[in-house]
């Protein structure tokens, strides 16, 4: 990059992107992991339902003399994804006095509309404002496939310019799209905090000994109710015995008066 305050162009953009692939710090693995708590929420027409559920967030970070490297990444519990999903990197070119997102295939995230996108986005943008808020940020081109509905494309946009991003199209059709910044001081590093929450580990104990708890006092009711539906079943049975005793005297007594009537 010949200047610091000049955009990065498209084949300088490439470069980097290549550059990066085989940097050192490629293929570094978490290092801090924390707990998300995805809060239930209604049935969506377009991406189905979003029950309760928990996410492992992974941490690690880089810092060099030229570059510091953050690289988020989400895991879902007995789910295996594609290695490009649910990942965030943020580059900090501190030659350049830059900030670049990655990967640069765009940032996949599932499960959709649970509002972890934001939450990454979060993360990068706060962990970035205490190492360069006074930095530039370099924009680049949305991936198309972001935009395949316009429920995706709008939730895409709304999502970025919900953290400060600006959304420019390029073509009528709202198809090819580049998202911008000025600086990184500008950008919100804030989320939906009712959808996605940050759990410590003293609250994921206590949330597994409520939960243990409940399953206890559950199976003490449960028990109850099966000695009490046993009681009903024991009662019922005497009952029917009962029942076809008098039935079969009533029937015998009225044999023995048809009897006597005719003789």
């Amino acid at each position: 990059m010949t200047d610091a305050n000049a955009p990065q162009s498209a084949p300088d953009a490439t470069a980097q992107a290549a550059l990066e692939k085989t940097h050192p710090w490629a293929d570094l693995a978490p290092e801090h992991f924390r707990l998300l708590r995805l809060a239930p929420l209604p049935v969506d027409r377009h991406t189905g339902a979003r029950p309760l559920r928990f996410v492992q967030l992974g941490r690690v970070e880089r810092h060099a003399k030229g570059q510091s490297l953050l690289r988020l990444s989400l895991h879902l519990p007995g789910v295996r994804l594609r290695k490009e999903l649910n990942l965030l990197e943020v580059w900090i070119d501190h030659r350049s006095k830059e900030m670049r997102l990655g990967p640069e295939k765009g940032l996949l995230v599932e499960p959709a509309n649970r509002g972890l996108g934001r939450f990454l986005l979060a993360q990068g943008i706060a962990w970035a404002q205490q190492h360069c808020a006074h930095y530039l940020v370099e924009g680049a081109a949305l991936p198309a496939k972001d935009a395949l509905s316009d429920d995706a494309r709008l939730r895409r946009d709304h999502c970025l310019q919900a953290q400060g991003f600006d959304i420019e199209y390029l073509d009528p059709l709202q198809l090819k799209a580049r998202y911008s910044a000025a600086r990184v001081s500008v950008l919100h590093s804030d989320w939906h905090n009712d959808k996605v929450q940050i759990v410590d580990l003293l609250e994921a104990a206590a949330m597994l000994q409520q939960a243990d708890q409940n399953l206890r006092e559950q199976d003490v009711k449960l028990r109850k109710l099966e000695s009490r539906l046993e009681l009903f079943r024991r009662e019922d049975s005497s009952l029917r015995f009962t029942i076809a005793c008098l039935v079969a005297f009533c029937m015998f007594q009225a044999g023995l008066l048809i009897w006597m009537a005719t003789r």
